[in-house]
């Protein structure tokens, strides 16, 4: 059984990615009905992928999984929020977290570095 999600026209629903116990945002995505209930039975985070049009299981490719630790929704239940443990980095940039540009005095500034060289995590 599913949580009372309400999914959006395209049946899609936002995901958000928290490391469980930093706190450190890791990334949004998405997922449909499918990819909700193959991560609450299997525990490892799938996503629906838009460009693909098909399920994204977290590493598939890149060997960066997501297992999950617990899974919110919030009072309206179009939002996730999952705690997960990430493995290596969760931005297919190669950053730790996909939310690494702040905007500052008009321009974007990178907090952080690379840590993985995408090209190496998607041969």
């Amino acid at each position: 059984m599913l949580p009372p999600i309400r999914f959006n026209s395209a049946g899609l629903v936002a995901a958000i990615a928290q490391q469980h116990d930093t706190g450190e945002v890791l990334m949004l995505a998405w997922m449909n009905a499918e990819a909700l209930a193959e991560t609450i039975a299997t525990g490892r985070v799938c996503y629906y992928s838009r460009s693909r049009q098909r399920l994204w299981r977290k590493g598939e490719q890149s060997g960066q999984h997501q297992r999950l630790v617990d899974l919110r929704y919030d009072c309206d239940g179009d939002a996730l929020l999952l705690l997960v443990d990430q493995t290596g980095v969760a931005c297919h940039t190669g950053h730790r977290s996909c939310f690494y540009t702040a905007w500052r005095d008009h321009a974007p500034v990178e907090l952080a570095a690379p840590l993985a060289d995408p090209a190496a995590l998607y041969k």
